[in-house]
C-alpha cells in the first residue's frame, strides 16, 4: 500500500506557516538542519510517538505503528518548519509516486515563499 499523506501533520505545517515559524533556508541545507537519531529520540521520549509523527507528511501503512519506519517525509526540526525539508520532500515524493503528498508539499512551499 502506497505511503499515505499525513492530514493532522499538513495542518501542524500550515499553522506553523501561519504563525511565522519558518526557517526559510535553501534547497541544499536540510541535511544539515534535519534531527540526528538522538534528537528524534529524546522528542519521542518527551512527547510522545504520535507527537512525532506530526512532523512528517508521509504515514507507511505497510510500516509497524508506532516505529519511526512509520512515518517519512519529515518537514521541521520540533520548533518550525524548514523550506529546504518541504523543497526536499517534495522532489522525494514525486519521485516515488506520491502525488499526494509532493502536491501538499508545493503549496507549503507556495504558502512560505508567500509570506
Amino acid at each position: 500500500m502506497p505511503t499515505k499523506l499525513n492530514k493532522q501533520a499538513l495542518s501542524l505545517a500550515r499553522r506553523l506557516v501561519k504563525d511565522g515559524k519558518v526557517r526559510r533556508d535553501t534547497r541544499d541545507d536540510w541535511s544539515e538542519h534535519a534531527p540526528s537519531a538522538e534528537q528524534e529520540n529524546t522528542f519521542i521520549e518527551k512527547n510522545g510517538f504520535a507527537e512525532f509523527s506530526h512532523w512528517h507528511l508521509g504515514l507507511d501503512p505497510d510500516a509497524s505503528e508506532g516505529t519511526k519506519g512509520s512515518v517519512t517525509f519529515p518537514f521541521g526540526d520540533f520548533k518550525r518548519i524548514h523550506r529546504c525539508a518541504v523543497i526536499s520532500l517534495q522532489s522525494r515524493a514525486a519521485q516515488h509516486g506520491h502525488d499526494d503528498i509532493a502536491d501538499a508539499a508545493r503549496k507549503l512551499l507556495e504558502e512560505i515563499d508567500a509570506d
